[in-house]
């Protein structure tokens, strides 16, 4: 598996020294903080957002227009930190989050919103991909779960903190403070990391140049499909003209961005991310992982609420249980890859994650709230076995000019894998109630009348069918990662001295 010695020769931790890297690791951290937050912090008040600006037709892009935005910008910032170095990019990011931020408190209408966290969403793709670099640009490899454990709990934190957190926002100031709360947090973190972060200089031999045709075809291309994806089934048919219309668009920059990326002399997305075994199948498998992430964080809650009959706070609560064993395993997970390697930990925890999906549908109906909050504690034990040996082991067998890339690489297949996975479950899932229903309802449906509390009982047997065939869907993901890491990943990770 290569060596695991704890020095950096010529490294930034080195130049840094350990107080210097501490005040690093808190940056990153508040960082990590503001776009894990976004995440949740934004869902609860939607209701007083749709009341003081309107729009409720479109609301729905203000989580939409954010994931677009990060998910088609992090391969850009990705290629941009190994050109120029992870601190001006995570300064400028940063920046550019805060603006959105500022600009989102000022909305004057649900238009100019969306608009915004767009805005927002072009900083946080900075945000994600460059704190992940930096994290293990920072450590030796020894010392990465360390660092990786703490941005897990980060994002645990935000997942079970955040919709609380907008809530009390929202219900005792304004849902504009939302926003503005964005602000001291990123001021803290932008001033640790201009004071702290003195990243090595590096020999580069040539003059460094960007392949900006190469950004704006990834760009317009990962946002015409990302958007067929987010709004088919939603705003209109899979088969409607529109749907058709972008999915074509779609495919035909697709074909621009190979040809733009081939004559490009450093692209944006380099050729080797997929000729290497390692970051290919890295790449593969944490592309299913967001594919089955959907089923629990989308599709549980309601199923808590309508078929166990728990309130919103005891359903939000079977959900966050695995946000609290996923970094427990992922801090754990080193003494298993350290005697049985990267690739077979990784094996082992999405493998059982497999199994516990499969049980899913077994439980007996109605059941007790205690059933899925065991199976969820499970399930983020073996996926914290399963992500991190990962990541760690694929920014392991890259030097520093690579590294950027290939964290975003990996970053971006797991969000794009996330929103595959919302519309192919959402399909599932509302396939399952219109037959169950004889075509009289869908998932959008059920929710209002659960809302409004009146979910007859052939309804919730519906649903109940409903989350197993999606839970079915997500065990399917879990086992296409378990193959492709079996055949296409090399059983030991071939990691770099450092």
């Amino acid at each position: 598996m290569g060596s695991t010695t704890p020095a950096i020769r010529g490294g930034a931790a080195r130049q840094l020294g350990t107080g210097r890297r501490g005040a690093v690791v808190a940056a990153l951290m508040l960082a990590m903080a503001l776009a894990a937050l976004d995440s949740t912090i934004v869902s609860t008040a939607v209701p007083q957002i749709v009341g003081d600006l309107g729009g409720f037709s479109v609301f729905s892009w203000l989580f939409s227009g954010y994931l677009l935005a990060v998910t088609v910008t992090l391969p850009v910032y990705g290629r941009l930190s190994d050109t120029f170095g992870r601190k001006p990019v995570l300064v400028a990011g940063a920046a550019v989050f805060l603006l959105g931020s500022l600009l989102c408190a000022a909305a004057w209408n649900m238009a100019a919103l969306i608009a915004f966290r767009i805005v927002q969403g072009l900083g946080g793709g900075a945000l994600q991909g460059t704190v992940q670099t930096l994290a293990a640009d920072l450590y030796p490899l020894a010392e990465r779960p360390k660092i990786q454990s703490r941005l897990s709990t980060v994002w645990a934190v935000a997942a079970v903190a955040g919709p609380g957190l907008g809530g009390v926002l929202a219900a005792y100031t304004d849902w504009r403070w939302i926003f503005l709360v964005n602000l001291p947090i990123g001021a803290a973190a932008l001033w640790l990391i201009v004071r702290h972060l003195h990243e090595p200089q590096r020999q580069r031999a040539r003059q460094a140049r960007v392949d900006w045709a190469g950004a704006l075809a990834v760009f317009a291309c990962g946002g015409v499909l990302l958007t067929a994806l987010v709004q088919g089934g939603v705003a209109w048919p899979w088969l409607s003209a529109p749907s058709l219309a972008l999915f074509g668009t779609g495919l035909a920059l697709a074909a621009v961005v190979v040809a733009v990326e081939r004559r490009a002399a450093e692209p944006v997305i380099p050729g080797w991310v997929w000729r290497r075994r390692t970051i290919a199948a890295v790449n593969m498998a944490l592309g299913a992982l967001g594919l089955l992430m959907v089923a629990p964080a989308v599709f549980l809650p309601t199923y808590a609420q309508s078929v166990l009959g728990l309130t919103p706070v005891a359903a939000g609560f079977v959900l966050s249980v695995w946000t609290l064993s996923w970094p427990v395993s992922a801090a754990l997970s080193q003494h298993v890859y350290r005697r049985i390697g990267f690739r077979d930990t990784a094996l082992l925890g999405i493998g059982l994650a497999a199994l516990i999906l499969s049980a899913f549908p077994f439980l007996p109906y109605p059941g007790s709230w205690w059933q899925p909050t065991l199976l969820m504690l499970l399930l983020g034990g073996a996926l914290g076995l399963f992500q991190l040996p990962l990541i760690v082991g694929v920014q392991s067998t890259v030097g520093w000019s690579e590294r950027g890339t290939t964290t975003a690489s990996v970053l971006f297949c797991r969000q794009t894998g996330q929103t595959v996975g919302a519309s192919l479950f959402g399909a599932v899932a509302n396939g399952v109630l219109a037959a169950r229903l004889g075509g009289a309802g869908d998932l959008d449906s059920v929710t209002r009348a659960l809302r409004a509390g009146t979910v007859p009982e052939t309804t919730r047997r519906a649903i109940a069918e409903a989350v197993h065939a999606v839970y079915l869907g997500a065990a399917a993901a879990a086992a296409l990662a378990f193959v492709l890491l079996l055949l296409v990943a090399p059983r030991r990770f071939p990691v770099l001295e450092e």
